[in-house]
């Protein structure tokens, strides 16, 4: 059974910083393409970051390009958001999510995704 344990939220000014987490277990991940995603009250949930566990190739959504990087660390089967310069804008809870990745395509949508965390609350204060 996977599990994605997301931390690492909260509450901060804009211009300020966090570093989620995504802890997984219960799979070998070698194969797999892991997403932060996130959902703003009262709107759909949208890709922020990919990750290829295999090769550690990456994307990013437009408005977070430059300012967010996507990392992995093999041994501890962990995922990393770093969220630099933060706006009001990116408040919202941010999801981990993981798939089997059968291409080496990049997988950009909620639907696509296997398994999910319980998510993780990010609020940026103006």
């Amino acid at each position: 059974q996977v599990q994605l344990v997301e931390s690492g939220g909260g509450l901060v000014q804009a211009g300020g910083s966090l570093r989620l987490s995504c802890a997984a277990s219960g799979r070998t991940f070698s194969s797999y393409t892991m997403g932060w995603f996130r959902q703003a009250p009262g709107k759909e949930r949208d890709v922020v970051a990919v990750i290829s566990w295999s090769d550690g190739n990456t994307y990013y959504e437009d408005s977070v390009k430059g300012r967010f990087t996507i990392s992995r660390d093999n041994a501890k089967n962990t995922v990393y958001l770093q969220m630099n310069s933060l706006k009001p804008e990116d408040t919202a809870v941010y999801y981990c999510a993981a798939r089997f990745a059968y291409s080496s395509r990049y997988y950009l949508q909620p639907r696509e995704y296997d398994y999910w965390g319980r998510g993780t609350q990010v609020t940026v204060s103006s």
